[in-house]
């Protein structure tokens, strides 16, 4: 049975009914306000975002924690050999091109703001901060909405993971041909304007759990998804019209630059 969705006048997106449904229903399993998992400074952020790209957590966090550790100071790193920092950055993949990249990114800040830090990014609009963020080598929608919403700015912007990309797609939020990148700007268009940055990244934070707990990439437990009359994808499954081993939304094959 698909559930009825409820009215909300003035929505600005047809499907912004549903992915307020879908939000509060998750937000119910998972418990919110999540709290923000650590509070960088954008610099920070954006270095530890830059290593982060297709790498899992614990490696990227390793990467970052032996970088910060060898060398002192940001400017250490951006002078430093590029064979230094990629050693450093071992733990990442791809450290012989997150290494070279780096240093240009870190290059690239000094010459056009003329000190190494990205606090200016506070007094731009969301829109104007993402775009300067994306002018640099490597970063693309994911990572300047990671710099904007994880760090201690603590801005409204939508970051979309591998989990969170295949949720909406088997949700029907997304098609299943938008790829990881072009689904930031889709999916924070469903988001009502007068959420807050707490809110949008609650919306990120449970649609990313929900994909790490139950609507895995292999074998999505839908009989006990609390979605299931909201998911065409999942009542098909339920009914075996899906093969178990079928696979929807995109775990890998991710563009270093992100």
């Amino acid at each position: 049975m698909t559930a009825q969705l409820p009215l909300y006048p003035g929505a600005s997106n047809p499907l912004q009914p549903k992915a307020i449904l879908i939000h509060d229903r998750l937000c119910a399993e998972y418990g919110c306000p999540i709290p923000y998992f650590h509070n960088l400074d954008p610099l920070s952020e954006l270095v530890s975002s830059l290593l982060s790209h297709r790498t899992k957590n614990q490696q990227s966090g390793k990467a970052y924690k032996q970088l910060r550790a060898l060398f002192p100071t940001w400017e250490a790193i951006r002078d430093a050999p590029i064979a230094e920092i990629q050693q450093a950055i071992a733990p990442c993949t791809f450290p012989e091109v997150k290494a070279p990249r780096l240093k240009q990114v870190l290059q690239l800040i000094t010459e056009q703001r003329g000190e190494l830090s990205l606090q200016f990014l506070e007094t731009l609009s969301v829109s104007k901060a993402r775009q300067w963020l994306e002018s640099l080598p490597g970063v693309g929608p994911k990572t300047s909405a990671a710099v904007l919403c994880f760090s201690n700015l603590r801005r409204r912007a939508l970051p979309v993971d591998s989990h969170h990309h295949r949720v909406a797609i088997r949700l029907g939020l997304i098609a299943a041909n938008v790829a990881v990148g072009p689904s930031h700007r889709l999916l924070e268009a469903q988001l009502p304007v007068e959420w807050d940055a707490q809110q949008v990244y609650d919306n990120h934070e449970v649609m990313m759990l929900h994909g790490q707990r139950c609507c895995y990439f292999r074998n999505p437990a839908c009989d006990r998804c609390p979605l299931l009359d909201l998911c065409g994808f999942g009542q098909l499954r339920m009914t075996g019209s899906i093969p178990l081993q079928e696979l929807t939304g995109s775990d890998r094959g991710q563009s270093v630059g992100q």
